[in-house]
């Protein structure tokens, strides 16, 4: 079942609420001083595989960069 965010337009008070998406759209309904609010958790990132670059690799991606005609885009990893 998924996990909803809501605010209270009131307090400014937010909470997370489990229930199904016609639980969600009935609570709306009957509460019309909350508002669904999103937020984005994927989770642990060390987890989920996502890290960091070796130093290493992001040398050969500088000087890869540099190279006549590259068309290597670095991005956020200018600090090697």
């Amino acid at each position: 079942m998924p996990v909803y965010s809501f605010l209270d337009k009131n307090t400014d008070e937010e909470f997370s609420a489990m229930m199904t998406l016609d639980e969600k759209n009935q609570y709306l309904e009957d509460n019309e001083n909350l508002q669904q609010v999103f937020k984005m958790n994927i989770g642990d990132p060390i987890r989920l595989g996502v890290t960091r670059p070796s130093s290493d690799f992001r040398r050969v991606l500088q000087k890869a960069k540099q190279a006549p005609g590259s068309l290597v885009d670095t991005g956020n990893l200018t600090d090697v």
